[in-house]
């Protein structure tokens, strides 16, 4: 009877330890499952943490690629400016210094009719070098840096109004404040890239400037009442992208409005900044 009673005994308790051992064995897979999805989402977490990182560095590179170009370009800009000015000044200038010269030993050697006219001449020559000297000093950064950006400006609006085309007035607001040398000559470069647009395309009779020298940064206004243009035709590699990009580099906001027949304006905010 003993026996008979363990047989009977095992048989009842064999299902038992069977529904046991799944219940482990799904306890189990549950755990590895888990354990699988967690390392798939940590590796696509750091996956993915590091691609935006390699992306934010080559997004990074890219910025600091560009901006290198654009100092690049600049400074050859200057450059080439600079060396225009000194060949106005040093060659052109002493050339037409020598016609003047030559002129005043003709005006003795001709009758006093055609003295009247060498005189005339020779006060056109005059003003020629007047003016050729003056632009020279406009193209040159170390006039600009002494002169500093009011006066720079001035001496180009005073220049404008002796073509008699357009109407030009630089108005001043605020306590002058000193600005970074190099700042200064790429805010002027912006605003005389503007300007010779006005007079080449706009079409405009007047001009008005406002230099603004506030607490935190200066303001630099420039407006026409030109034929305006289409903002959408502005071409890559134009004055205004150039204007535009001049302005990144000092870290200034750049606005410019316009619309055919109202004009242009231009808005410079320029952050004081010392280093």
């Amino acid at each position: 009877m003993t026996y008979n009673y363990m047989i009977a005994l095992f048989q009842t308790e064999t299902p038992l330890v069977s529904a046991q051992a799944e219940r482990n064995l799904l306890i189990y897979m549950i755990a590895v499952f888990f354990i699988l999805t967690s390392l798939v989402i940590l590796y696509f977490f750091v996956f993915q943490k590091r691609k935006n990182k390699l992306l934010i560095e080559k997004i990074e590179q890219q910025r600091v690629f560009e901006e290198e170009l654009m100092k690049v370009q600049t400074e050859i800009q200057e450059e080439t400016l600079k060396n225009i000015g000194r060949e106005l000044h040093d060659n052109v200038g002493q050339l037409l210094s020598f016609v003047n010269m030559q002129l005043t030993l003709v005006s003795t050697l001709v009758s006093e009719n055609a003295k009247e006219k060498v005189g005339d001449t020779k006060d056109v020559l005059k003003d020629a070098i007047q003016e050729i000297r003056a632009l020279s000093k406009t193209l040159t950064n170390d006039i600009i840096i002494n002169l500093g950006l009011q006066h720079s400006i001035q001496r180009e609006i005073n220049r404008l109004n002796k073509l008699n085309k357009i109407k030009g007035a630089l108005i001043l607001r605020g306590e002058k404040r000193d600005i970074n040398p190099n700042d200064r000559v790429i805010l002027f470069r912006i605003f005389q890239e503007f300007l010779s647009n006005t007079i080449k395309y706009s079409g405009a009779e007047v001009l008005h400037v406002i230099l603004h020298f506030k607490e935190e940064h200066v303001e630099l206004i420039a407006e026409d009442n030109g034929y305006g243009f289409d903002e959408n035709a502005i071409k890559p590699g134009s004055g205004l992208i150039n204007m535009k990009n001049r302005a990144k580099l000092i870290n200034s906001k750049f606005l410019l409005t316009t619309k055919p027949n109202e004009g242009v304006k231009l808005v410079l905010i320029y952050p004081y900044r010392f280093s």
